[in-house]
């Protein structure tokens, strides 16, 4: 098992470049860091929070700038590991989770602080964006186009329960799993881990992430 370091978009050569860490964060970097042959990798796990971070500068479409994303930092208690330094926040950005899909060839989503969206009377997910009159689906590669995205939202009901207590999918509120759901639908990656807390007990796990 190889755990990566970093997000996808910080990766050099397939990141928001010159926002980027100063080597390989994808999953294929498993392999030719380690001597690890590709055919022997049979399931690669992607770590997704329920909303979306970013420490530093770089291009961030769904960020906000307001009380919500105020409240995601502080409940959520984002701030770089290593730096220290707020993360910026904001809502679930499925353009860049698909580009994360596509370039680490993800077979399975762990979705991490769901908790930290309870209390939100409703949720927003980007599905695609707009250069002007032009609609996207990935991150654009030219990063001076990214200061022109506006993102396509979708609205959808958010829970006001908390979960930290919850130990089986079944418990979590409906509009919570509909989350779960949607985020599998944009992805056509299936959820295999939730959190709901940062213990060890609080990790769901709906299905075996390295069977078939």
């Amino acid at each position: 098992m190889f755990e990566g370091a970093q997000g996808t978009q910080l990766d050099i050569d397939h990141g928001t470049y010159p926002f980027v860490t100063s080597s390989n964060t994808v999953a294929g970097n498993a392999c030719t860091g380690s001597g690890f042959g590709p055919v022997h990798i049979n399931a690669v796990i992607g770590i997704l929070k329920a909303y979306t971070t970013r420490v530093g500068s770089g291009p961030f479409p769904t960020e906000l700038r307001d009380e919500v994303g105020d409240a995601l930092q502080k409940k959520g208690g984002e701030f770089g590991a290593t730096t220290g330094r707020r993360r910026r926040c904001g809502w679930l950005d499925a353009v860049v989770a698909n580009d994360a899909v596509r370039l680490n060839g993800i077979t399975g989503l762990a979705i991490t602080k769901l908790d930290v969206l309870s209390g939100q009377a409703s949720l927003q997910i980007a599905t695609s964006y707009r250069d002007g009159e032009t609609r996207l689906v990935a991150m654009p590669g030219n990063i001076r186009a990214t200061q022109r995205l506006v993102p396509v939202y979708e609205k959808v009901p958010g829970w006001q329960e908390e979960i930290v207590h919850v130990r089986e999918l079944d418990e979590l509120p409906v509009a919570a799993r509909d989350y779960i759901r949607r985020i599998e639908e944009l992805t056509e990656t299936p959820a295999v881990l939730v959190s709901v807390g940062p213990d060890r007990a609080e990790t769901l796990m709906l299905r075996n992430p390295f069977a078939g």
